[in-house]
């Protein structure tokens, strides 16, 4: 799949594997990692630097990275496992079935970096036909329903985004639905904000759009004049953006209308067109209804449509198109596109092995087809079991404190007890695997293979529209280094990519188990009682369940994590907008806690020893704060800031642990001092 720039979404992991039973220590990849840490800080100043200083010390960010931790180590040493199947499965010296086939093919192809070189910008020129043969603004609809790559089902899409969804008010059943995109920076603030740093991207990017007119075959001055056209338009279209911050309202989101009104919404857009050539044929019927989440979106972007020229959006469009096929062009494509996304904008200094960006290309396209080889060489039966275990005991950890919370009443309480009771536990990979059998990969053309794979995606979304839904989907592949939270499924998902160590470790003992793994497993439940997730309800619909006074109180609790959070500074004087970062704040609180109560319950019965000069309740704080071990470059901390609903790691780690009376006990901290919050914030 084509690296896409438009949206930058980081998900830090939320994991893994446990123990069965603790079991006696060993040095050979410890989940905690004593030599990691700095002894001459003093916890209760420092809690991060303490567990992580000499980690950051020896531990450079590499010359391909934009930052570098133990998750990043891990992804890293992961994508390293699934080179060895796929060059193993790019050979023809022997039968390969089917599945084989296509990962082999697929990654041979992209490999091929002569062949592609060879060719230029040769495969973009028929998208660049088509663009320049367009007769009016009237034909946009059928342009880019039919276009080389389809819009970005994350929400990067030319012009706007459409895709499917889970009806937020009927959980049942697929919904269509329309919204905001259009950008090519990463953010709709990017184009508004008049800081120095700022100012210089935008000029950054300008030049950017610049160069890559000329590489399409443009003279430096027109190219010049349709990069100050395509920043015209896209900071036009960024006004009606929804800020990040107003997305993390669900009741915003919803906006739920019939074709007909959406017509009149954006009468510009022949919506009608659209939905026949991309498929939706059913959309196209009288009275047939769809979700449009950003209604004042396609307000704007109409009246663009109106204000600007035919000749105009035809170098929109060629830019996007030449943005969406960077990566499957030649190099000097590629080069360019890196040049601004990841050097400009997050501070990489050198271009991703090309064995890395296949690798990705692969698992982004044909995921569950490379996870059945994945899983079956490293994922055993006896890690999903030891997963689901301390999944389960976390859960009765968030049960035991629902039921104690003072500030909740008992009907509340009872329908609080019910979510949680039908959260589905999905460990390691799907029950039945994606029949990739209707994509076409041939051997030796990459580009094609990435426009018909992204087609397929594409399609197999919209398909869905009108289905009932289908709750044993996943929505990462099962080699991904990370882990979420479905509200609208009501499920907690844990790919076997991230269920290995070092972050989680059969040879250690439980307490750092319990404190890396337990704690990100107990994040992604808390993430269902949320500022987000608290207003979906046990079957996942957008629903009130809360009475008056107690969702009153829950959002006092959370405006103090929003208060604390806020105060941190991310670089120069640039702040953490606790108000984005809400959501993983909370999560990180409460489910750290839980994974504290869960290892407490589970060992009750146990004589726990002091190992390395810390006692277990340190032990189990030490490897929670080491979890978030991290180097970040400047550039990549400015973006984030903007883009990245999570914390810094450093206050993922500090901020969670000056609120717990917990870690006061176990370090002997005293009122006063920094990891000792005067005023500590709890909700769950």
């Amino acid at each position: 799949m084509r690296i896409n720039w438009k949206i930058f979404a980081l998900f830090l992991a939320a994991l893994l594997a446990a123990l069965p039973a603790p079991a006696q220590h060993s040095s050979s990849e410890p989940v905690l990692d004593v030599s990691a840490m700095d002894r001459s800080v003093d916890p209760c100043v420092d809690f991060y630097a303490y567990s992580c200083g000499s980690w950051v010390t020896k531990n450079p960010i590499p010359p391909d990275q934009s930052s570098w931790s133990t998750y990043g180590k891990l992804e890293d040493d992961n994508r390293a496992q699934l080179r060895g199947i796929l060059e193993e499965a790019a050979k023809t010296t022997a039968p390969r079935d089917a599945v084989t086939q296509k990962i082999g093919d697929f990654y041979a192809s992209c490999m091929d970096e002569a062949a592609i070189d060879k060719l230029g910008a040769k495969p973009l020129q028929p998208e660049l036909d088509r663009i320049a043969a367009l007769k009016s603004k009237q034909d946009l609809a059928d342009y880019l329903a039919t276009a080389q790559f389809p819009p970005s089902l994350e929400g990067g899409g030319t012009l706007f985004t459409f895709r499917s969804d889970q009806d937020f008010k009927d959980s049942t059943q697929v919904i269509a639905e329309a919204d905001q995109g259009g950008l090519g920076l990463p953010d709709r603030d990017y184009y508004f904000k008049g800081d120095p740093k700022s100012e210089e991207l935008r000029k950054a990017y300008v030049a950017h759009l610049a160069k890559m007119f000329e590489l399409v075959g443009d003279k430096p001055a027109e190219a010049a004049a349709e990069a100050a056209t395509v920043m015209r338009i896209e900071t036009a279209l960024a006004k009606g953006h929804m800020t990040r911050v107003e997305r993390r309202d669900p009741t915003k989101l919803y906006h739920k209308m019939t074709v007909e009104e959406l017509q009149k919404l954006a009468p510009a857009f022949l919506w009608n067109i659209y939905f026949t050539k991309t498929g939706v044929v059913s959309l196209a019927s009288p009275g047939q209804t769809l979700n449009v989440i950003a209604p004042d979106y396609l307000r704007v972007m109409n009246e663009e449509i109106d204000k600007e020229t035919l000749a105009d959006w035809k170098t929109y469009l060629r830019w996007h198109a030449a943005h969406e096929a960077a990566s499957d062009l030649s190099a000097a494509f590629v080069k360019e596109s890196f040049n601004f996304y990841g050097k400009t904008l997050r501070g990489q200094e050198e271009l991703p092995p090309r064995w890395k960006r296949c690798t990705n290309d692969v698992d982004g396209d044909l995921g569950e087809a490379l996870g059945q080889a994945y899983v079956a060489k490293y994922f055993s039966p006896e890690a999903k079991q030891a997963a689901l275990k301390i999944v389960k005991e976390v859960e009765a950890a968030m049960q035991s404190e629902i039921q104690a919370l003072p500030w909740m009443g008992a009907a509340t309480k009872e329908q609080a007890l019910t979510k949680l009771h039908v959260i589905a536990n999905k460990i390691g990979y799907p029950d039945t695997w994606r029949d990739y059998s209707a994509l076409k990969i041939v051997r030796g053309d990459q580009f094609g293979n990435s426009e018909r794979a992204s087609w397929f995606e594409f399609h197999r979304w919209l398909a869905k529209i009108g289905k009932p839904v289908d709750r044993k989907e996943w929505g990462m592949t099962p080699p991904t280094v990370n882990a979420y939270f479905d509200p609208q499924k009501n499920d907690i998902n844990f790919p076997a990519g991230v269920l290995q160590p070092p972050l989680f470790s059969a040879l250690s003992d439980a307490a750092p188990n319990y404190g890396d793994t337990g704690a990100t497993m107990g994040h992604e439940l808390t993430h269902a009682f949320d500022d987000e997730g608290s207003q979906f309800d046990a079957q996942g619909n957008l629903r009130n369940w809360w009475t008056d006074a107690d969702r009153k109180e829950f959002e006092q609790r959370a405006q103090c994590v929003v208060d604390q959070y806020s105060g941190y500074t991310i670089i120069d004087d640039i702040k953490i907008n606790g108000k984005l970062t809400n959501g993983e704040d909370l999560a990180d609180l409460g489910g750290t806690l839980l994974a504290y109560l869960a290892w407490k319950d589970d060992t009750k019965n146990q004589k726990l020893e002091s190992l390395d000069g810390l006692t277990p309740e340190q032990r189990f704080f030490v490897a929670y704060g080491q979890s978030w071990c991290t180097n970040e470059r400047d550039e990549n901390k400015r973006l984030r800031a903007t883009v990245d609903p999570h914390s810094p790691e450093k206050y993922r780690a500090n901020g969670v642990v000056s609120n717990l009376p917990e870690f006061r006990d176990a370090f002997h901290c005293k009122p006063g001092q920094p990891m000792v919050r005067e005023n500590a914030c709890r909700v769950w």
